[in-house]
């Protein structure tokens, strides 16, 4: 009985030790969970999404249907367009996203070369839209069980200072992932912001139309700022 108690008291520190010493890291930047300290900068809040806003700034909603699919944020004549979607809790997603990008994009006659970037590997490809060709950068970063796509475009890709106002933005948001059960890659839920609800439901009755559908405007975007 005395030696089998000793071994166990010899076990003890090494089965703890690794739990006292493991390291609780604070992150400098963003993008931030929900769940983690952040600063207090004034953000647009969308449910999923807590977008940063600054002067100059405007931002759209990018709309399936009723449903809020992603956001825009226009700034300096470049676009920042994000989504944020589930993730695995112990993995990220977004090396198999941009391999999974790379074939789209060369399959629809654009071209595609991943690069270094301020959040990690990111993606420049040429899109091509009708008869055009769009630059862009794709942008990704892994979360506690979430996954923020960014895609920024306009002068951003050629003017650093303007594209350092739309990392900037991507730094400062805020992902809401929620405790539900979700699939990987499943979007996360985002609606429209308080202020725009109540201008919404305003319309509608100075329309006598309690029906109105807020995104009947456009298929695509719809503007709330």
């Amino acid at each position: 009985m005395k030696e089998v108690f000793g071994r166990r008291r010899h076990a003890e520190p090494e089965k703890t030790a690794p739990v006292a010493e493991e390291p609780v890291l604070a992150r400098e930047s963003g993008p931030w969970d929900a769940d983690e300290p952040h600063p207090g900068t004034e953000r647009v809040d969308l449910g999923g999404l807590r977008l940063p806003i600054g002067p100059g700034f405007e931002i759209q909603l990018n709309v399936a249907g009723d449903q809020i699919v992603g956001a825009v944020v226009l700034a300096e004549e470049s676009a920042l367009q994000v989504h944020a979607f589930a993730a695995p809790k112990r993995s990220g997603i977004w090396e198999e996203v941009r391999a999974e990008l790379s074939r789209e994009l060369t399959a629809a006659g654009g071209t595609c070369e991943q690069r270094e970037g301020p959040f990690g590997p990111e993606l420049a490809a040429e899109v091509k839209q009708d008869d055009a060709v769009q630059p862009v950068r794709f942008i990704g970063v892994d979360g506690p069980r979430w996954f923020l796509r960014a895609v920024i475009s306009g002068r951003a890709i050629a003017d650093p200072d303007a594209a350092k106002t739309l990392e900037d933005v991507v730094r400062d948001i805020v992902v809401v992932r929620g405790d539900q059960p979700m699939a990987p890659k499943e979007p996360i839920e985002l609606r429209l912001p308080a202020e725009a609800r109540q201008a919404v439901e305003q319309q509608a009755a100075e329309e006598d139309a309690p029906s109105l559908n807020p995104f009947e405007r456009g298929p695509e975007i719809s503007e709330i700022r």
